[in-house]
């Protein structure tokens, strides 16, 4: 983590309106995907979302920096699976991030996944869409497995259940 002054100096700098918090198109600015260009603004609305412990859509000093570590701690995740240090994480990669994560999921999902969250058209994901994935299947995964009270991996559950949960989940992360 580096150090207090460091992020002050950061969070200063992307504070452009001087509020003294951070909203999300003034973090979409302060943060990279290594593509030169911006991250994308649904992953930044989900960090938004998972840091702003008062729900006015702003992070605070003490909530950027635990983002700014949260966000490190992604980048040194998906670096030790960009294989061929391309910036970038492909199909193959993506699967052996999620086999590492415990999860067996088919090629089917794999293709599907790349397939929607490819922004460049290059067959892989960058950075950014790496984390708004992470963080959708992680919490995807802890509704589901909040309706599977005896964890065989099946639920049953209505059709209007499922929308709530997806919603949920997507507009508001666990």
């Amino acid at each position: 983590m580096p150090d207090r002054q460091y992020l002050w100096n950061i969070f200063q700098g992307v504070d452009k309106d001087r509020s003294g918090f951070i909203s999300a198109t003034e973090l979409q600015t302060a943060l990279s995907n290594g593509t030169w260009r911006p991250f994308n603004p649904e992953t930044v609305r989900l960090m938004i979302g998972m840091f702003d412990k008062d729900g006015d859509g702003t992070v605070s000093f003490e909530e950027f920096c635990h983002l700014w570590k949260y966000i490190t701690d992604w980048l040194n995740c998906f670096k030790s699976f960009d294989r061929d240090n391309s910036g970038t994480i492909d199909k193959t990669e993506l699967k052996t991030a999620f086999a590492s994560f415990g999860f067996r999921l088919s090629d089917a999902f794999y293709d599907l996944v790349v397939r929607k969250f490819d922004r460049n058209n290059a067959n892989s994901i960058t950075f950014d869409d790496y984390i708004q994935i992470c963080v959708c299947l992680q919490s995807l995964t802890v509704a589901f497995r909040s309706h599977d009270k005896e964890m065989t991996g099946i639920i049953t559950i209505s059709y209007e259940e499922f929308l709530m949960m997806v919603v949920q989940t997507m507009f508001h992360p666990v």
